[in-house]
């Protein structure tokens, strides 16, 4: 069984899971929660659904998991962006040395919280995970997988709501930049439509958990 331990810090604070197993390949696997309700939060519910497959498959892997919402991260400032270069962050740290990246987005006011939004501005870093070309900018992070577990109030797989997702979009854009093509994102709607709309959303959101086929999209890199 691998063996977990707790790194704690203002900027740091994440679990590392080490394997005591000899002859298994390590790989990275990166847990964002950015949920502001703690255990309260579907969202959360969902993603600790997708580690325990993660981890029964995979159990030599590094778990490394940030709580965005107990551990805020600052937002990006001037100063921040000034020292790129000259001051390791292990926030950037992280991300690339992940190979599956597991994040908890719950919709706030149509996008996605601002815990999250502050993880990102520290990852969308030029020369880091993107480049600056002649044609354009490139992206640098192929070969990684993300899974993105969604809570949302109403749903918004409706077409009539369809253009007030600003969360799907967003992320998916993102990754797309930075080169990251395998995005899947699992969606719990409509939560908050009726007293008795929760658990039939969180169940159907379970049941496409329990459908990840994961040795398909997991394609370590050799």
């Amino acid at each position: 069984m691998p063996r977990q331990s707790l790194i704690g810090g203002p900027d740091l604070a994440y679990f590392v899971v080490t394997p005591t197993e000899p002859g298994v390949t390590i790989m990275n696997i990166l847990h964002i929660d950015s949920s502001i309700f703690g255990d309260n939060s579907a969202t959360k519910h969902l993603s600790a659904q997708v580690m325990a497959r993660l981890g029964a498959a995979y159990p030599g892997a590094n778990i490394m998991t940030r709580d965005l919402g107990a551990d805020p991260l600052p937002h990006l400032t001037g100063a921040d962006v000034a020292a790129r270069g000259t001051v390791a962050d292990p926030v950037l740290a992280e991300f690339k040395a992940a190979n599956i990246i597991v994040i908890c987005s719950p919709m706030y006011n149509f996008g996605i919280s601002s815990q999250l939004k502050a993880w990102i501005d520290r990852i969308g870093v030029a020369g880091e995970t993107f480049r600056y070309t002649a044609e354009g900018p490139a992206g640098l992070m192929q070969g990684k997988q993300v899974i993105v577990l969604t809570a949302r109030g109403s749903d918004f797989s409706a077409p009539a709501f369809a253009a007030m997702d600003h969360q799907e979009p967003h992320l998916r854009t993102f990754f797309a930049f930075i080169g990251v093509d395998d995005v899947t994102f699992i969606h719990a709607q409509g939560l908050a439509l009726s007293p008795d709309a929760r658990g039939p959303a969180i169940a159907k959101a379970e049941a496409q958990i329990a459908a990840l086929d994961l040795p398909s999209i997991h394609r370590i890199a050799a």
